[in-house]
């Protein structure tokens, strides 16, 4: 997955380097010059939380949480800055190709945002992400869609609860739609690889979560992509 922000070449968003902030300085792809190539050198690793909760599933991320990555994932959910989703996305399928067999229909189920969060980001912004992943892989060879078999309660704070406590928040938050399953159910999507989708991983919690819910369900969870983990270390699957 090279180049893989080239779909924005001389766009300039606007306001300031989606990646560090800097102002006054040409934007090429919507960044300065150093914060592209930063962000291009991003390759995906392994990664976990320490400890990690019951039921997480292997990992991919991107890179770490900082730097050009985290300006880049905050001016696209927080400052509106939509058309970063393509080439944010384009590093998503990175993660999700080192995850899936090239061989294999792939499935991404993005982590869903919440009726409120949809509101405030004029729309689901992993649904967004995962959309553009798949059209990255689907170009590079994959066979690759996204389905959202899940759906979010409004979630309450849990900073402040343990590890348990946050894992079973993290479980009555997600509910799984019936009419999804039963639709998924009658293609060859049942017999690919699955692929949960999330932007960021901290505890773990709510990625543990989305897979419990998809396994209730019936459906075999293979790993798990994302753009930026807070604690990254390369490890192998399922350590």
């Amino acid at each position: 997955m090279t180049g893989v922000l080239a779909e924005l070449a001389d766009l300039v968003l606007p306001g300031a380097c989606a990646g560090c902030g800097a102002e006054r300085t040409r934007l090429r792809q919507g960044a300065c010059a150093a914060c592209v190539t930063e962000l291009e050198g991003l390759r995906p690793a392994w990664s976990a939380p320490s400890p990690p909760p019951p039921g997480f599933p292997p990992c991919m991320a991107v890179g770490p949480y900082g730097g050009a990555l985290r300006g880049a994932l905050l001016a696209y959910k927080e400052k509106g800055r939509h058309r970063l989703a393509r080439p944010l996305g384009a590093l998503l399928a990175g993660a999700v190709a080192a995850v899936a067999p090239r061989d294999r229909p792939v499935l991404i189920v993005p982590v869903p945002s919440t009726r409120a969060a949809r509101r405030e980001r004029y729309g689901d912004h992993m649904t967004r992400l995962s959309t553009h992943a798949a059209d990255r892989l689907r170009a590079a060879g994959w066979t690759a869609r996204v389905e959202q078999p899940l759906r979010a309660l409004p979630r309450p704070d849990s900073t402040s609860l343990d590890a348990a406590a946050r894992s079973i928040t993290a479980v009555n938050s997600l509910r799984i739609r019936p009419a999804r399953i039963r639709n998924l159910r009658r293609g060859d999507a049942w017999r690919g690889t699955l692929v949960v989708a999330d932007d960021i991983v901290t505890t773990g919690a709510t990625l543990a979560a989305a897979v419990r819910r998809l396994e209730e369900a019936g459906m075999q969870v293979t790993g798990a992509a994302v753009l930026a983990a807070t604690q990254l270390r390369r490890n192998r699957p399922g350590i």
